[in-house]
């Protein structure tokens, strides 16, 4: 197939036009969004390209629409991406519940800027990562990735794919205005060397008429896609393996909610990833994701040069989240300090993990500006 980019080097292009590539690199074929900065450019470049690859681009009313026709594209067998940033991502969280709850594979693209409401539209921030983990209500698990640099936001992209489709859930790839705006060189791979993962279909039409029964027992259903000979009903309803509602059985609400959070935290060993920087023999550990980690690297570099044993924790996924790795840590280093771009988010998250064992403090930074190595240095001198 011939692509309307280069592939097999590496080019320099900025974050969002790498999100954009990347996710047609990965075999979507459906995009729906509608304009808002710092995401835009992922739009204007799946607009251009998606005709090209018999695929299609389509701008909605809103965000809202966006992510509904998404949702109805992907039950047609589609693999399907829609892209925004804070305000349209809170447009987004009913129907992002509705995907959890259909199990609908997809993936959503949140640029994050500064909030809440409007708020800063042309500059970063990180403010959404509760929002991204609980923002839609009810029991439920998904899955966040969080790029640092334009290299990791090409390749987070064609994993955040692959997880879609491998656990039948939607997947959110949380960057920032600062990564999707920048430019970096890019290596892009040779589309054979790709990996792309695709969900399971049903072996039988036995199977298709059980869209929400676990049939292999790993927690993940095959899909039935819609036009293919399968008649399936999907609701947001509590319903039972068939799809039909099943609103006050206690005992299907449990299985399907249970079955839904599971499949996300029982494999939670393939879905972390996480880079770590001198941390094996440090007295002071640095956690720190996205756009802050690369401020966290330099600062880590520095601090060994004055002699203080800092070390990085670099979290690539931040959701579902390693608790007991924090732990971990915190049994053997005096200090842990959260660096990330708004006033305590996977703070909580790692303080719950350190469980009292480690002191763990906040290096917060809002306001649109990025953490410098010399905030964070500071701080922990």
């Amino acid at each position: 197939m011939r692509y309307p980019f280069s592939v097999g080097r590496s080019d320099f292009i900025q974050g969002d036009e790498a999100i954009a590539r990347a996710a047609i690199l990965a075999g979507c074929r459906f995009y729906a969004g509608y304009p808002i900065t710092p995401a835009s450019e992922i739009f204007e470049a799946m607009a251009l390209y998606m005709p090209l690859v018999d695929g299609v681009s389509i701008q909605m009313e809103d965000e809202l629409g966006s992510i509904a026709a998404v949702i109805g594209a992907s039950w047609t067998g589609a693999k399907a991406m829609t892209a925004t940033s804070g305000p349209g991502f809170s447009l987004m969280m009913e129907n992002l519940g509705y995907a959890v709850m259909t199990e609908t594979p997809m993936v959503v693209v949140d640029v994050q800027r500064g909030g809440p409401s409007t708020g800063q539209p042309t500059l970063a921030a990180q403010g959404d990562v509760m929002q991204a983990i609980w923002g839609t209500h009810g029991d439920h698990s998904i899955i966040v990735l969080t790029p640092a640099t334009v290299q990791e936001a090409f390749d987070m992209t064609i994993r955040a794919f692959n997880l879609a489709e491998k656990y039948r859930t939607p997947v959110v790839l949380l960057t920032d205005g600062e990564v999707g705006h920048m430019r970096e060189r890019v290596n892009i791979p040779d589309p054979d060397e790709i990996e792309r993962i695709y969900r399971k279909i049903p072996k039988s039409k036995e199977q298709g008429k059980y869209p929400f029964r676990d049939w292999d027992g790993d927690g993940v259903p095959p899909m039935p896609v819609f036009g293919r000979g399968y008649r399936a009903y999907i609701t947001g309803l509590t319903h039972d393996e068939r799809g039909k509602p099943k609103t006050v059985e206690a005992e299907i609400h449990e299985s399907l909610i249970r079955r839904i959070v599971d499949k996300i935290e029982k494999n939670k060993k393939d879905i972390i990833d996480y880079e770590t920087f001198d941390l094996d023999d440090a007295d002071v550990a640095i956690v720190s994701y996205g756009i802050a980690s690369r401020s966290a690297i330099r600062a880590v570099k520095i601090l060994r040069k004055e002699g203080i044993k800092a070390g990085l924790l670099k979290l690539n996924v931040v959701w579902p989240f390693d608790f007991e790795m924090i732990e971990r840590i915190a049994e053997r280093v005096n200090r842990i300090y959260v660096a990330e771009m708004n006033l305590g988010q996977v703070y909580h998250l790692v303080k719950e993990g350190a469980n009292g064992k480690a002191e763990v403090e906040l290096i917060p930074k809002i306001g649109g500006e990025v953490h410098t190595p010399k905030d964070i240095i500071e701080r922990v001198r």
